[in-house]
């Protein structure tokens, strides 16, 4: 099952009004919602949705498609927006939730909306150890298999965690490095300067384990002071566990701030803050786009919390009981009595052990494991291991506990309700496990109990992980646990599908250690395929007893609610099934039943009590719920649809409390046992068949039911029907009196006798005891047995006489007969017809048809009719030519021809026996002729009219043609009641074998209780112990020596139904070898009848249109029971396999639709139900199943039988699915990636039942593709999809002259994605309507303002001439917006307007660009930059637009790929009945199918986010290029020590398409001694790109030019190119005006100036022609200009992602012409810069010295340098003796450096050590740091202040020292409220005040207005930081600052000016440092003492 907790949605733009919001969700295309809510910006939904998902597991590709919208609105265009969520983390780890947190929403053109859905999503795996078993429906329970133990589930991780830059760090004049730890690995950065450096370095860690030991894994970030070892002081630390970042949406958390904290004082302020960004990978995931943090992020607005409080996790461990008792084993390092149990617990990656105890039934510990616990917990198991052995190697069972069952969190519950934090008990824990003497797949068994209470702390945990628990709370825990006496009690019905053979069988049922055995039987075979246990009237009964606590609180409020949950969605069922007046009516039922029922749980949760914390939460939040849901049902007036969301959201409240981890009570076992061998088991759990006194809704669902178990033996699952109840013993008085039937208690013994020297004994010695039970145990003789206590004998010890084994034939199948005979004719060559005589389908003579009469006792339902199925002409007949001899021809035609002599026609009819009671129907084993070949139900005579080709077998009579004749079987007995046999311990079988030495018989006798009417059932009384007062006979050895007791429940006369089962057609099935087809049949299972279907041969897709009929079966029981619970009927798939054996395929178990009133019948219809096989999914069956109750007086069914066909009975005409013509137009292009030699291979297509052949290639090395590549396929096929079969193909290639063999195949499935229109032959030739602008031109987001939506609206609806004049006011408008929102950006933006240099520019151009531009106006010269594949971009269909490619895999159990098929398919329906198409209509504009010569330019720009190879934890990447047999790349061409290098290299080579079409980038690391390692590497398929009608092969810039770097590349020109587009679509060609200015294309008119409006043309400009078609191109979607960022792979660590590179490929075909100039993308290099700093003054620093005369001084000087070049630090001279902190230096610091303008970053070259060979590139911020320093003789000089300015962000400096402060917050004029405001906000005020400025004219007050607020708004322009870069000159004063524990403080000020100058300007200005020669450019004078 599968539930999606829908938490929370974010609306930015909420109304706080209108029709509300919903959520859709939408899995596997069934669609569920929320319920409807008032829009707010947070909603807070707490909603579950399930799907069940059956026999169809999770799987990888499934996804969540999630839709927020507006309760009124139905169009995709006005959702707020949606999205598709991935469940591949959800099955890789079932066990874990998978949290998605903040997704974000996309509109209709897959932009963001700004909403966001948080949920969380869970995956049910039940059959766990642990955990209960799976209800199937209609008391149908299957046990899945066991869950994987987490050592088993390992996989392959990396965490990376990546610095990137501090800001405001504690400390003066430090040095910060920063430290990592991931698990045990520790990780160092580099040494920085100043408290705001910056990092940028990645470190990243390998895992290979389970999810659940990953997650708890701790990372711990510090921030050392200096990376001196003698001066690591901690400055800050954070500390996270790795489940943070793996419960993050996209496992990741990208630019988040640390607030680091002090070590030893956790709880203080922040020392400072770190960016990072911390990703999860996971093998088989792909990597999140990689996000670059903006440089003004707001610190508190990204924040990432610390994790809560501490929370430890307690859990008690007090003792066990009923473990298994096994003899002791050696164990390695112990000796045989030294085994010792002891409990494991493992939670969150953590396992803790209880000490060992000695080995006994009831060992104690009384011990306390603690876990550090995190909420909400990101683990949602705790397993538990009981373990035995000195060294723990055995787990004797296991148990799991759910957080998630035993915690609520606040959110998860009702408004107002407080979550509780985990807690249990104490309580019994039921622990499961194999048994060690039952067979391997039997499952998991009840192994033991264990006493547990778990409970949660908060606050710091304790030191130690494991205590003792105090004598106290041990016995607190035991005095809690008052015990009653439950009776369980089961009523066998039936067994079928069990083992064959000998050996006889029996089931045992037990709870916990107490079991009891039903009487073993022999299976008897049921004529076709299966064994059943032949109990007919006498149905076994079990009953015991045990001891356990009394939790009948639990147990019925856990009913309860299941009741009520269970009533609910009933109701739910039919609500949504009806409509109209009907649903109305439902609906009221569905709130009366709903408060009928809160009402019933409240008052027993009312007198509950409350014995365990865990109890008072789950009672209190019930209460709450039920209280709640009570009040909704009265108040509640919604009909339809509304009432159906309301109810689903209470049904998923409901059963989120529907759970009891309390229950304490094992699950019902039931055992399927050979003699002493247990081969299979089932489980129930105890909760669903408990009865309970307090009425039928806290009983369980099962109880005093008819439940189908399945147990699992081998490759077949025996079923078993049995009725249950569970409950005390003191109230099972009524019980009997349920069961239906009469129960006979009786005693059973065998005497056995031994021959020696002819004669028969009782000898001892010989083997066997004279009298023994059935496994040889020895008993007292009959005389001596008393009964049991509290019984009496009655009557005497009688021998049972064994019933003859006569082989079985289907119950039932006597009782329909199919008659046939052939009417045969002659004729001389040339003459006419003459009749001969009558024959059988073999020629044996018999009378004609008209005196064929009727046997007795049976009578005809069908007259005979000519059987017109079969390939013959329309009258029947088959058409051959004689023999010599007289004998039959050698072959049947259809057709009849001149040279025919012979034909015949076959006549059938349809006989049904009389009904002459029960008594006679039991006579299964009468000496009739049967079926036993096809198991269809038909049964003919021996001699007699049959159905030719089926096997028959005689019984009884040989000789005779007697069809109901025969002995009954009660008289059928042997004439002595011994069973002999050769030796003692061989299974004695019914007939004697020859010279028999031993025998035996058996002995009953009958039981009854000594006082009936006791309050207690009686079989719960039947102890075994005798009944004697004599004191010896209560030993365990007398008990031991009597004889077992068994009960059986006798029923009189059973119920006889009528199964009908509609076999239509099995789809998508596997064969299970290496075989092309599969000889399919179905075998169909019923209680203890079975059928099959006819075999259809050689069809993947087999089709049986067959109708299995079940005539008269015999159900025992109430008629109501069974159309409550019908019994399961499971169908299996066989390969025949010819005369091998057969191959089970799939199994499918279906439930029929019970007609107790056959006149209330509806028609059937058919269902998909899913098989499975064993290795999973094994395709779908489509059949109908019904269960008919017939009349009990023996008169024929009131439903006639279905139609007859060839092999028995047909489907019903309505049945048959709808049928339509539909054509498949199929584009099979060619096959590539073939290996080995194929010589001359041929495709094979087959749809249902046509099937078309590809010529065949004639040399596939030369030319893959087929010659001919469009076929067309007509076909009459299902309307409805899931009906419809998918399409083979199938790889032939040649292996001889006349042999071909089968290389590989594939299906084909989801055909609905092939479906289309049927195709127009032309185009239509209507007039074209002119539209001045393209319709992506008017559409408007869904994200406008409503005054433009409505225009939208009316531009549509408009006249021609009033939509221009709105369009042409709302450009105005538009374009008027967006200049003052140009006037209102940064400084930055001018940037844009700059003429590019080099492709350089337009990248970093393309890169700034967080959103983009509305279509409303052009966006300039951009690259798309795709963060994926272009494979992956979700409007190119993954270029796989013309063909897709198909893998074909060789046939087998473990396919393996051979090959690919690319092809493409098309289907659409044509009318019925007329004339085939001419041919393909889709595919007719085909490109040239040779291989075509190409030139490949492949561009790699850069890589990043790189898996290190060096020991460094960097790489030395190169690139590398191999198509085909070529390899380009050098290794010399590596970028030295990065993980994130820019490449900027370009590869160009030809290749022959498709030839050499998988081209492999591949990023190497470069080492000084080969070989060197891979990186990772990607392939690329160029066929694909170059066949994509998306033009993928070279993508379309976004202007034209003829010159320069962006200079037109292309081979066609825009206007040749827009041509082949519109004949490729269909379209007329574009045609243009006569200055190139308008086009016409598609009946829409393009004006040139509508898109070069505010963009005028480049300087390189082409014609105004073709400008404007490559615009209308752009607007095609086609594949622009782009870059796409590939995933790279390591064959290595397969599925992990290793990096990403970014780069693009061009494809030109030489057939085309030559290309233009290619692109050059060389790196930039650094530009030199000089920066030059005068420090003028120093003002208000602090006084440190003290001077003679007690006056406070300093000696002040200033020290700078450029952050990463510490080498270029600078001094001033020193300014002695400041007495007023005031200094003038008049001092010049130079700092020449290397800049890269476009990623403002400083470029520093440097080798990290002596050792180091190559130089590693640095790139940081430009930042200066100044500080100012205290200067001192005889110790280290003082820090007074810190300023650091980055170049890029510079402070604007203040004109006067006394407007510097610290922070420009405290500015005077800052105070004013509109600096408050969001700044998006003042955009838009500030917007509106120029336009008040430009209407001043028309009103002075007006204007003063506006001035007024206009030089607010300029003030507030002042404050932005300035870049140096532009404008190159700075002067003013900057505050110094100090860090201090409190804070940062003022600490002085500083008179700077600053100037930028290029490498060449420094060159013709130079300048000498401090006041050094040529001291100008300005001239600094000696500055003037200090005035005091």
């Amino acid at each position: 099952m599968l539930r999606c907790h829908v938490v929370a949605v974010h609306i930015p733009g909420a109304t706080g009004f209108g029709p509300g919001v919903l959520l859709s969700v939408c899995f596997r295309g069934v669609p569920r919602r929320t319920q409807v809510v008032p829009e707010e910006r947070s909603l807070t939904w707490n909603e579950e949705l399930v799907w069940p998902l059956d026999t169809c597991p999770l799987s990888a590709t499934d996804t969540l498609g999630l839709r927020l919208r507006r309760g009124d609105c139905l169009l995709p265009r006005e959702d707020l927006g949606a999205t598709t969520v991935s469940l591949s983390e959800l099955v890789a780890s079932p066990r874990l939730p998978m949290a998605v947190r903040d997704i974000p929403l996309l509109d209709h053109r897959e932009r963001p909306t700004g909403c966001t859905v948080t949920l969380r999503c869970y995956h049910d795996l039940h059959g766990a150890a642990g955990d209960v078993p799976v209800a199937t429906g209609h008391g149908q329970v299957a046990l899945e298999p066991p869950g994987v133990a987490p050592e088993d589930r390992k996989e392959d991780f990396q965490v990376r965690v990546r610095v990137i830059k501090g800001r405001q760090l504690r400390g003066n004049a430090i040095k910060p490095v920063v430290r990592v730890q991931i698990g045990r690995q520790r990780f160092h950065s580099r040494s920085r300067s100043g408290n705001n450096p910056y990092f940028n370095e990645v470190f990243c860690q390998d895992f290979h384990m389970a999810p659940e030991q990953l997650v708890a894994l701790p990372i711990q970030i510090q921030v050392l002071r200096s990376p001196n070892i003698c001066t690591k002081a901690v400055i800050g630390i954070f500390e996270l566990d790795v489940g943070t970042i793996y419960s993050a949406p996209g496992r990741s958390l990208s630019g988040k701030w640390l607030s680091l904290q002090h070590p030893r004082h956790r709880d203080g302020r922040s020392q400072g803050f770190l960016q990072v960004s911390l990703v999860v990978r996971r093998a088989g995931e792909r990597a999140q786009e990689r996000e670059v943090p903006p440089g003004d992020e707001d610190v508190e607005a990204n924040l990432l919390r610390p994790p809560p409080c501490a929370t430890t996790l307690q859990i008690r461990v007090f003792r066990a009981e009923d473990l298994p008792r096994e003899p002791a084993r050696a164990c390695l390092g112990g000796t045989a009595g030294s085994l010792k149990v002891s409990v494991r617990v493992g939670f969150a990656g953590r396992t803790l052990c209880t000490r060992g105890v000695p080995a006994d039934a009831s060992p104690e510990w009384n011990e306390v494991l603690s876990f550090p616990l995190r909420l909400p917990p990101i683990c949602d198991e705790i397993l538990l291991e009981i373990l035995r052995g000195s060294c723990r190697s055995k787990a004797l069972g296991r148990a799991t506990l759910r957080l998630s069952q035993i915690s609520r969190e606040p959110r998860e519950l009702e408004e107002g309700t407080p979550g509780f934090s985990p807690s249990f008990g104490p309580s019994f824990l039921p622990f499961y496990g194999p048994r060690p003497d039952a067979a391997r797949d039997s499952g998991p068994v009840f192994r033991g109990r264990l006493l547990l209470e778990l409970c949660t702390h908060t606050g710091t945990p304790p030191g130690r992980q494991r205590d003792a628990v105090a004598p106290v709370d041990a016995e607190r825990a035991q005095s809690r646990l008052p015990r009653c006496q439950l009776g369980l009690c089961g009523v066998f019905y039936s067994a079928t599908a069990v083992p064959g053979g000998p050996e006889a069988l029996s089931l045992e049922l037990g709870m916990g250690g107490t079991a009891a055995a039903t009487a073993p039987a022999r299976p008897a075979f049921d004529g076709n395929l299966y064994h059943y246990l032949p109990w007919f009237g006498d149905k076994p009964v079990v009953a015991v007893t045990s001891q356990w606590e009394d939790a009948g609180h639990r147990w019925d409020s856990l009913n309860l609610l299941r009741a009520l949950c269970q009533h609910l969605e009933e109701n739910l069922a039919k609500l949504q099934g009806h409509h109209g007046d009907a649903s109305g009516d439902i609906g009221v039922q569905l709130l009366q039943e709903l408060e009928r029922d809160c009402e019933a749980a409240l008052q027993y949760l009312e007198e509950q009590p409350v014995l365990t914390a865990l109890d008072q939460q789950l009672r209190s939040c019930r209460r709450r719920l039920l209280q709640r849901l009570q009040r909704e049902a009265r108040a509640d007036g919604r009909r339809g649809d509304a009432l159906g969301t309301v109810a689903r959201g209470w049904l998923r409240r409901a059963a989120a409390l529907a759970v009891e981890p309390q229950a304490g009570v094992p699950d019902v076992q039931l055992w399927l046992l050979r003699g002493q061998a247990r081969v299979a088991s089932a489980r129930v759990p105890a909760t669903d068949v408990l009865h309970s006194p307090h009425g039928p809704g806290a009983c369980g669902r099962l109880c005093g039911r008819i439940v189908t178990l399945f147990l699992g033996c081998g490759d077949s699952q025996a079923q078993v029907r049995v009725w249950l109840w569970l409950g005390r013993v003191a109230e099972s008085g009524e019980l009997a009196g349920l069961l239906g039937g009469s129960l006979r208690f009786y005693c059973q013994m065998f005497e056995n006798q031994t021959r020696l020297l002819g004669s028969w004994g009782p000898r001892r010695f010989w083997g066997r005891p004279a009298f023994s039970d059935g496994s040889g145990r020895a008993l007292r003789p009959p005389e001596e047995l008393r009964p049991p206590r509290g019984w009496s004998w009655d009557g005497p010890w009688s021998v049972e006489r064994p019933r003859r084994r006569v082989p079985a034939r289907a119950e039932g199948a006597g009782t329909v007969v199919l008659e046939e005979l052939y009417e045969n004719q002659s004729r001389e060559p040339g003459g006419d017809w003459t009749g001969t005589a009558s024959t059988d389908a073999k020629g044996v003579a018999l009378p004609p048809k008209e005196e064929v009469a009727c046997p007795q006792g049976w009578h005809v339902t069908s007259g005979w009719q000519v059987d017109t199925e079969g390939a013959e002409d329309e009258d029947g007949w088959h058409y051959g030519v004689g023999t010599e001899d007289g004998g039959p021809p050698a072959a049947w035609h259809s057709e009849g021809q001149q040279c025919h002599t012979l034909r015949r026609r076959r006549w059938l009819r349809l006989c049904h026996r009389d009904s002459d009671g029960w008594a006679q129907d039991t006579d299964t084993r009468s000496s009739l002729v049967t079926l036993a070949g096809t198991g269809t139900g038909v049964t003919r005579a021996g001699g007699r009219a049959g159905v030719t080709g089926m096997e028959v077998t005689k019984r009884g009579d040989e000789g005779g043609g007697r069809w109901g004749t025969g002995m009954d079987p009660e008289e059928l007995w042997e004439d002595e009641a011994w069973q002999p046999e050769c030796f003692w311990g061989c299974t004695f079988q019914p007939k004697v074998p020859a010279g028999p030495r031993c025998r035996r018989r058996r002995w009953q006798r009958c039981l009854v209780p000594a006082e009936p009417g006791a309050a207690v059932a009686p079989l719960f009384l039947l102890r075994g112990a005798p009944d004697t007062e004599e004191p010896a006979q209560d030993s365990p050895e007398v008990a031991l020596q009597q004889p077992p007791s068994f009960i059986l429940c006798s029923f009189q006369r059973p119920g006889r139904f009528q199964l009908r089962c509609y076999i239509f057609q099995a789809l998508d099935l596997a064969p299970g070898s290496s075989r092309t087809s599969i000889d399919a049949t179905a075998h169909v299972s019923f209680v203890s009848l079975s059928q099959r279907t006819g075999t259809a041969r050689g069809a993947l897709d087999p089709r049986w249109e067959q109708t299995l009929l079940f005539p008269r079966v015999p159900l025992f029981g109430d008629p109501r029971g069974v159309g409550r619970d019908p019994p399961a009927v499971v169908v299996e798939v066989w390969d025949q396999r010819g005369q091998g054996p057969a191959v089970l395929l799939g199994r499918c178990v279906c439930s029929p639709r019970v007609w107790l009133d056959a006149a209330l019948r509806e028609p059937p219809r058919l269902q998909p139900h899913a098989l499975r096989g064993p290795r999973g999914a094994a395709g779908e069956l489509l059949a109908a199943f019904e269960l008919l109750q017939e009349p009990q007086d023996g008169s024929p069914a009131p439903l006639g039988p279905p139609p007859l066909s060839k092999d028995g009975f047909g489907i019903p005409p309505e049945l048959r699915p709808r049928l339509h013509w539909v054509a498949l137009e199929v584009l099979a292009w060619g096959l590539r990636g073939l290996r080995g030699a194929v010589r001359e291979p041929r495709l094979e297509l087959q749809w249902g039942e046509r099937s078309l052949w590809t010529p065949p290639i004639q040399d596939v090395a030369t030319n893959p593709n087929f010659p001919s590549n469009a076929f067309l396929l007509t076909l009459a096929l299902p309307e409805q999809e899931r009906f419809v079969p998918p399409i083979r193909l199938r790889l032939w290639h040649r292996a001889g002259a006349e042999r071909r063999l089968l290389l590989g195949q594939a299906s084909v499935r989801e055909l609905g994605r092939y479906r289309c229109p049927p195709p127009c032959q032309e185009p239509g030739n209507g007039s074209d309507t002119v539209v001045s602008m393209p319709d992506e031109l008017l559409s408007v987001p869904a994200s406008s303002s409503p005054c433009r939506r409505w225009c939208s609206q009316f531009l549509a609806m408009a006249p021609a001439r009033m939509a221009q004049d709105l369009l042409r006011y709302l450009r105005s408008r538009r374009a008027e917006d967006e200049d003052e929102e140009d006037e209102d950006e940064e400084d930055e933006d001018d940037e844009e307007e700059e003429e590019e240099r080099d492709w350089w520019s337009k990248f970093y151009a393309s890169m700034e660009d967080k959103e983009p531009k509305s279509p409303w106006g052009t966006n300039g010269d951009r690259l798309k930059i795709y963060g994926c594949e272009l494979e992956a971009v979700p409007e190119f269909q993954a270029l796989q637009d013309f063909c897709q490619s198909f893998p074909l895999c060789k046939p087998g159990r473990a396919p393996e790929p051979v090959g690919t098929f690319k092809g493409l398919f098309r289907i659409y329906p044509v009318p019925e009945g007329a004339a085939a198409p001419p041919g393909p209509r889709c595919f007719q504009r085909l490109p040239p199918a040779r291989p075509q010569p190409c030139l490949l330019r492949v561009y790699v720009v850069r890589a990043f986010d790189l898996s290190p190879r060096d020991v460094t934890g960097l790489s030395d990447p190169y690139v590398r290029v191999a198509l085909g047999k070529r390899t380009l790349g050098q290794r010399d061409h590596y970028v030295p020590n990065t993980l994130e290098p820019v490449f900027g290299r370009m590869f160009e080579l030809t290749a022959t398409i498709p030839l050499e079409k998988d081209l492999r980038v591949t990023i190497m690391d470069h080492d000084k001694v080969p070989p060197d390692r891979e990186i990772g590497s990607t392939t690329i398929d160029l066929e694909d790109r170059l066949l994509s009608q998306h033009r993928a092969h070279c993508g379309l810039p976004g202007l034209y030019h003829t010159a320069g770097p962006a200079c037109w590349r292309d081979q066609l020109c825009p206007s040749r190119a827009l041509e082949l587009l519109a004949a490729a679509r269909g379209l007329r060609g574009p045609r243009f005006s006569r200055g190139g200015t308008a086009l016409s294309l598609g009946g829409r008119r393009f004006l040139l100036r509508h898109f070069e409006r505010r963009h005028p043309p480049p300087r390189h400009a082409g014609a105004p022609r073709e400008r404007l078609a490559l615009h209308v191109l752009n607007l095609c979607e086609l594949v622009p200009e782009h870059l796409e960022t590939r995933g790279l792979q390591s064959h290595n660590r397969p599925g992990l992602e290793q990096g990403k590179v970014q780069m693009w490929v061009d494809i030109f075909p030489t057939s085309l012409g030559p290309p233009g100039p290619p692109v050059n993308i060389d790196p930039r290099q650094a530009e030199g810069y000089e920066l030059r700093c005068v420090v003028w003054n120093v003002q208000d620093t602090e006084l440190r010295d003290i001077n003679l005369l007690g006056q406070r001084m300093s000696d002040i000087y200033v020290s700078g340098w450029l952050d990463g070049l510490p080498e270029q630090r600078q001094h001033t001279d020193i300014h002695y003796r400041s007495l007023d902190g005031r200094g003038a230096f008049n001092w010049r610091f130079v700092f020449p450096f290397e800049f890269l303008a476009a990623e403002k970053l400083c470029a520093i070259r440097r080798k990290e050590h002596v050792w180091s060979l190559d130089e590693t590139l640095l790139k940081v911020p430009p930042k200066l740091i100044l500080q100012v320093w205290d200067n001192d003789k005889f110790k280290a000089d003082d820090l007074l202040g810190i300023l650091e300015l980055e170049l890029t962000r510079l402070p604007r400096p203040a004109r006067s020292a006394r407007l510097c402060r610290a922070s420009p917050s405290e500015l005077p004029w800052l105070s004013w409220p509109w600096f408050s405001l969001p700044r998006l906000l003042r955009a838009r005020l500030s917007r509106a005040w120029l336009s008040l400025a430009r209407l001043s004219r028309l009103w002075p007050p007006l204007a003063r207005l506006s001035r007024r607020l206009s030089r607010r708004w300029f003030r507030a322009r002042a404050l932005r930081p300035l870049n140096l870069f532009r404008r190159r000159r700075a002067r003013g004063w900057w505050p110094c600052t100090v860090h201090e524990d409190g804070g940062q403080r003022l600490s002085g000020k500083l008179e700077l000016s600053l100037e930028l100058l290029s490498a060449q300007e420094a060159e013709e200005r130079p300048v000498g440092k401090g006041r050094e020669e040529p001291n100008k450019h300005p001239t600094l004078p000696e500055p003037r003492a200090p005035s005091g």
